[in-house]
């Protein structure tokens, strides 16, 4: 083990325009000796760009356990890693937890930067209350385990989000609509990218206006929570 051990570096990267990735990004990125990426593909490309020639490790769902293990041990011969997905902030309905979680048990220093992720200029952007929300991510492609989390959610009176797939969308939102009942909305999606689109609404709105659309790209789903009514004098 090195008399001082490396750190792990949360890095964010662009979902969409390259000119979101922060300055400080890409200094942590140049500065690191290895690279954890999600798809080291998509990163390569990402680094092509950058005129970045880095050492990349691949970790993602299925390896993360095992790879996090790596990761320590390069760490802790004192080398600096950036974890990275191939969008957006790690950790955030992607992997990152488990390399985090292995780093915090060793005693090795975690440093998140801020930087691009989908679900705030969606909230922002919607319309609807953004003093408290809750964060679902991705509902569940299976109807009857989405409607019974979503009668789950139903009580909260946060605005609600939701990660959703272009061909998911529609069920999606009809499962809403009968469980939820039909609040106002908004669908968000290519965030950042050129055909960027916010739809508002309620959601029998929304749904009406992409029924004969073939919806592209990521979305996110923004729903007004519950609303308690007002006890009668």
């Amino acid at each position: 083990m090195a008399d001082t051990p490396g750190k792990i570096y949360l890095v964010p990267t662009p979902i969409g325009n390259m000119s979101d990735l922060t300055a400080r990004a890409v200094e942590i990125l140049r500065a690191v000796e290895v690279v954890a990426c999600e798809d080291t593909r998509v990163s390569g490309g990402l680094f092509k760009k950058l005129d970045l020639h880095k050492r990349l490790i691949s970790y993602h769902e299925f390896n993360e356990q095992a790879r996090a293990g790596q990761l320590i041990d390069l760490v802790r011969e004192g080398q600096d890693v950036a974890v990275v997905t191939d969008a957006g902030s790690p950790g955030i309905s992607d992997p990152a937890y488990r390399v985090v979680r292995a780093a915090v048990d060793a005693g090795i220093e975690v440093m998140a930067l801020p930087g691009p992720t989908a679900i705030i200029p969606a909230l922002t952007a919607s319309g609807l209350p953004t003093d408290r929300f809750f964060f679902e991510g991705f509902l569940s492609n299976k109807g009857a385990t989405r409607r019974n989390r979503l009668a789950e959610l139903e009580p909260l009176a946060h605005t609600l989000v939701f990660y959703e797939s272009p061909h998911r969308v529609h069920k999606a939102l009809a499962d809403i609509l009968v469980v939820l009942g039909d609040r106002p909305a908004c669908l968000a999606r290519e965030i950042s990218k050129k055909f960027e689109e916010y739809i508002r609404g309620t959601v029998s709105e929304i749904n009406a206006a992409i029924a004969d659309r073939s919806i592209k790209g990521e979305i996110v789903l923004v729903v007004g929570g519950h609303l308690k009514e007002k006890k009668q004098r």
